[in-house]
């Protein structure tokens, strides 16, 4: 069954643009419907250079289907060096329709699968297990990239009929564990799984998190939820899960992060469309914390775009650090000096997480350190809004840093404090014979030392020598082994 390149355009609610194609359908001549049996319809065409983002192919779904199934492929022409080659994302939305953030989302797999499947019982990883109705259900494709010769495709659409069955209820994590009261807590808030592009299961993130020393963890796939119920038996009271969503448009990618479990939040839109808002106080509206990730990664739509108005947190340490990390801090620290957050204004607190998605990739490397009243969601998130975070390459790494004032007056990470003058001291415990701790301001670095042998730095100045003070712990290469959000400070 061969379909027209170009058959309808359309706009996604003032989002991204439409390509859609002539609808599938499974009607049966005599009229009756079927009761067994399964049929299948392929569908072949090829997408031009510059296509929109996203493929609508309609499935028109009889009475009966007991499951639907999606496979595909699409070419990958050898390309010149610099020429983007072919790229296409896969997923579903139900009868329900593909207005954004709308009802209709069954599951997105992007690149990770060539095939999935749904029932009311069961669904692939990334996919939402539910009844098949009939109506209108449409398969999406996301040409990420195109080649200069195009991308010809081949989907391929079979329903399977019989009884529906039930679908189970999903079990969430609690929003609770036992936690140590008001303490510092570590947590790794950008993971990946089977789910989404990962390779882990569910279990062995769990038990990556716990051999890491990690109090809690967010799971956050690629633009679905399916994980979310996933998760059954493997927390406790040492491990808190938390619920998210890593929503991965074609201008960056941000993390939901710690949102009511079973939330979904559309990723379909550039930053050109001006919708980020909308969709950023969804993220607020289900509890959770918009996190801009990786914002200057160099994969192909990963730099953040959208800017910083709706965020909550950046992340400026992913992964190992590289190169990219060194920009996300600087751009992070030039914005602390623009919002002046000594009176109370608000500011943008930094946080670390690992992305893994696959060995050897390591599972709270960095990590975030909070400080919460106790190990819940409200408090974690609470303290993460409030800057009360610092950020560790592994649990080996330890650190205190707090200001005091010239009466006693004192103030942590995230604070403020009025004083005179102050004494910045930072006490670090576990990195290796080297590292170097520096003090930095909003008028740069102004203190680097080798780490001494108790760990302690101590260093003086004023609020009107610096509008805030923050450290950093690095390895004799350069690269990061912590760093501390600030604590401003004004003349009182």
């Amino acid at each position: 069954m061969h379909r027209r390149d170009v058959l309808k355009m359309t706009a996604i609610a003032g989002a991204a643009s439409v390509l859609t194609l002539d609808s599938v359908r499974f009607a049966h001549a005599d009229g009756r419907d079927r009761t067994a049996g399964e049929e299948t319809r392929k569908v072949t065409g090829r997408l031009p250079a510059g296509a929109p983002d996203y493929v609508h192919l309609p499935v028109e779904v009889p009475r009966g289907v007991r499951e639907i199934a999606v496979s595909y492929t699409y070419d990958r022409p050898v390309v010149p060096a610099g020429t983007q080659g072919n790229a296409c994302d896969i997923g579903i939305f139900d009868e329900r329709g593909t207005e954004p953030g709308g009802p209709g989302f069954r599951g997105w797999s992007g690149g990770a699968r060539t095939e999935f499947a749904i029932s009311a019982e069961r669904a692939t990883p990334g996919y939402l297990p539910g009844p098949v109705r009939p109506g209108t259900w449409h398969v999406v494709l996301g040409p990420y990239t195109v080649a200069p010769q195009g991308l010809a495709y081949e989907v391929t659409v079979t329903l399977r009929y019989g009884p529906a069955g039930t679908t189970p209820e999903p079990v969430y994590p609690p929003p609770r564990a036992r936690g140590r009261g008001r303490a510092w807590y570590r947590g790794d808030n950008h993971l990946h799984s089977v789910h989404s592009d990962g390779k882990r299961t569910p279990a062995e993130i769990a038990a990556a998190a716990r051999a890491a020393g990690l109090d809690w963890i967010t799971t956050t796939e690629h633009n679905t939820t399916s994980s979310h119920g996933a998760w059954q038996g493997l927390w406790g009271d040492d491990l808190l899960i938390l619920t998210g969503e890593e929503v991965t448009t074609r201008n960056g990618h941000v993390l939901a992060l710690g949102t009511d479990p079973g939330t979904f939040v559309d990723w379909r839109y550039r930053a050109r469309d001006r919708a980020f808002g909308r969709f950023a106080r969804r993220i607020r509206q289900a509890g959770g914390l918009v996190v801009p990730a990786h914002p200057y990664a160099t994969c192909v739509g990963c730099n953040w775009k959208s800017g910083y108005e709706h965020a909550d947190a950046v992340e400026v340490w992913n992964g190992p650090w590289d190169r990219d990390d060194e920009t996300a801090v600087a751009a992070w620290d030039a914005m602390l000096v623009a919002a002046d957050g000594r009176d109370g204004g608000g500011w943008l607190p930094a946080m670390g997480n690992s992305d893994a998605h696959r060995e050897p990739q390591v599972v709270g490397m960095p990590q975030t350190v909070v400080l919460a009243d106790d190990l819940s969601r409200e408090a974690l998130l609470s303290g993460l809004r409030a800057g009360r975070s610092w950020i560790a390459e592994s649990r080996a790494v330890d650190l205190t840093f707090s200001v005091t004032g010239e009466r006693g007056t004192h103030a942590g990470i995230g604070e403020r404090l009025r004083a005179r003058a102050a004494t910045a001291r930072l006490t670090v415990k576990g990195t290796p014979p080297g590292c170097t701790a520096s003090v930095i301001t909003d008028q740069g670095v102004l203190f680097t030392t080798a780490v001494p042998a108790d760990g302690t730095v101590e260093w003086r100045t004023t609020p009107e020598q610096s509008t805030y003070v923050r450290a950093e712990v690095r390895h004799p290469s350069g690269a990061m082994a912590a760093l501390t959000n600030p604590v401003f400070l004004k003349r009182g």
